[in-house]
Order: structure tokens, then C-alpha cells, then sequence
């Protein structure tokens, strides 16, 4: 998602998570000198030498959840999803206290489509790290597509205490809120924000508060002299949104259009693509 993902989650400062993570555990030096080198490795690009260096950790000590939890971390980064969920189930089977690994779980449930399994894990990191809660926005996509609406309201309130001017974070209270309560109330209640940057966000937020119009929002996205990728993310974020608006206003046809294109013909990496391709399945599934 193009909202913040804050730094607890940014693989990049992979040692900083280390060192939250795993910290004062007590396991043998040789196996956390590995694992570190594994992290540092992995962060120089080095993949393969990084997942040696975790197989080398498992090897050294098969029951070790800290060392399938890494090579979960490095499995899930390179899209390799099915190799990341295996290392973070076994991660919790040696140590159910791992907060970490039921939030990456829970990312890895979502793009696989396994949506209630995907908030359950969230549900149960947010048990062991509550002071983390303002920051899942994750959880709060995988609440709306599981169709707790009023859970995922809550979690987008509480996400709007830490990032402020975020209109993906406004559209999916607004969702959430429609879903439960009709578009007039999600209307009234529609978060605040006065300055998202990003283009077209602003036409999106006008649109959802009742101002702006899909014209409006295409005509921002391909405005001005944007580079190839920079015009393909905003066309997507153009789409899914428009997408997500129909669909909850109950117009099918219009929301599987942007949808689709936002999923296929402009797709784009990362969590927010991922969501694009789940709705657009979701949409699929209900036409047969």
C-alpha cells in the first residue's frame, strides 16, 4: 500500500528488527552470528549467501524459531510465498509467543487469499504487541475483505492518529464505514485530510467526499510529465480506487472495468498490487 509501511516493517532496517525480535533470547552465539550475517547479506543483495547462512542456523538447531522466522523474512521478500509461510508456520510451532512471524504470516495469508486467516494472524499479533496496533493498516484491508467492518473502521482510526494526511487510509474508513452503515454516513464521518501529495490523491478524496468525479481523477493521474513508472502507479492507484467506489456504491460494471485494469493492464508490485489482484479474483468469484 502506498500508505507509510513505518519502520517496525521496512525489511531494509532488518537489524533494527533483529535486535526488537529476538533480543536477550539466549541462544547459542554461533547460530545469532549467522543469522546476523544472514540479515547483512540479505541487505547487500546477497540472497543466496543469505539463505545459506539460515539453512546453516536451521541446520545447527532444527528447533530454533528464530532461524525459520529469517529465512521466512528473506523468502517473503523475494515473492517466494509459499517457502515463506512453511519457514513462519514453523517458526510458531517452536515458539507461538513470536509476535513478528504471525504479522508476516498474516501478509503472506493475504496474498495468498486466505483472508480470515490472514486477519486472525494479524488479530493475534495485535495480542502480543498491542502498542503496535496504530500502525496495521494491513490488518485493517484484511478486516474489510473478511467483512468486519466495524473492526476495521476502529483499526483505520486508529492508523489516522500516526499518519494524518493518508487518503488511502480515509477511503478504507470510508469503505469500511459503507459497508456497515451505508455511503451517506461513511460520507459524514470520511476522515480528514488536508494534504496528501501524492497524485491523484486529493481527486480521490474529493470523489469519496462527494465533490470530485472519476473524470476528475483520471485527468490528475495522467496529467503533467510523469516518467513511465510514475504514470503507471498513479493510472493503478487511479483505478483501484475508482474501483473500489463503484463496488461499494453497488454500480458492478464500472467497479470490475477499473478494477481489472487496475489489477492487470497497470499493475504494480508490492502490497497494494497484491490487493488489486485478490479484489479482482473476489470480483470473478462472484460472477460464477
Amino acid at each position: 500500500m502506498a500508505m507509510k509501511i513505518l519502520p517496525l516493517f521496512s525489511f531494509p532496517l532488518y537489524l533494527a528488527v533483529f535486535v526488537l525480535a529476538f533480543a536477550a533470547k539466549g541462544a547459542e552465539v554461533s547460530v545469532d552470528e549467522l543469522l546476523e550475517q544472514a540479515g547483512v547479506s540479505f541487505a547487500k543483495g546477497m540472497r543466496e549467501n543469505a539463505i545459506e547462512l539460515a539453512n546453516n542456523a536451521i541446520e545447527a538447531e532444527p528447533k530454533n524459531a528464530r532461524a525459520y522466522y529469517v529465512r521466512g523474512r528473506f523468502y517473503a521478500e523475494m515473492r517466494q510465498v509459499q517457502k515463506a509461510m512453511s519457514d513462519f508456520n514453523r517458526a510458531l510451532l517452536f515458539d507461538p509467543s513470536l509476535a513478528l512471524a504471525y504479522y508476516h504470516r498474516g501478509a503472506e495469508n493475504f496474498i495468498l487469499g486466505h483472508i480470515k486467516e490472514s486477519a486472525g494472524d494479524f488479530d493475534r499479533f495485535l495480542d502480543l504487541a498491542p502498542d503496535q496496533a496504530p500502525k496495521l493498516w494491513q490488518r485493517g484491508i484484511a478486516l474489510y475483505y473478511a467483512g468486519r467492518y466495524e473492526d476495521g473502521r476502529r483499526q483505520f482510526e486508529l492508523h489516522q492518529t500516526i499518519n494524518r494526511n493518508d487518503v488511502e487510509n480515509a477511503v478504507w474508513h470510508f469503505l469500511c464505514v459503507a459497508r456497515s452503515s451505508g455511503i451517506d454516513k461513511s460520507r459524514a464521518s470520511l476522515l480528514k485530510v488536508e494534504n496528501d501529495p501524492r497524485v491523484p490523491m486529493m481527486q480521490i478524496y474529493a470523489l469519496y467526499a462527494g465533490r470530485g468525479s472519476a473524470e476528475e481523477v483520471m485527468k490528475a493521474a495522467t496529467a503533467g510529465k510523469a516518467s513511465p513508472t510514475e504514470l503507471n502507479e498513479r493510472t493503478f492507484y487511479a483505478h483501484f480506487y475508482l474501483g473500489l467506489y463503484f463496488d461499494v456504491a453497488g454500480n458492478e460494471k464500472m467497479a470490475r472495468e477499473h478494477i481489472f485494469q487496475a489489477a492487470e493492464l497497470f499493475k504494480v508490485d508490492g502490497y497494494m498490487g497484491d490487493v488489486a489482484r485478490i479484489h479482482a479474483a473476489l470480483l470473478r468469484q462472484q460472477s460464477h
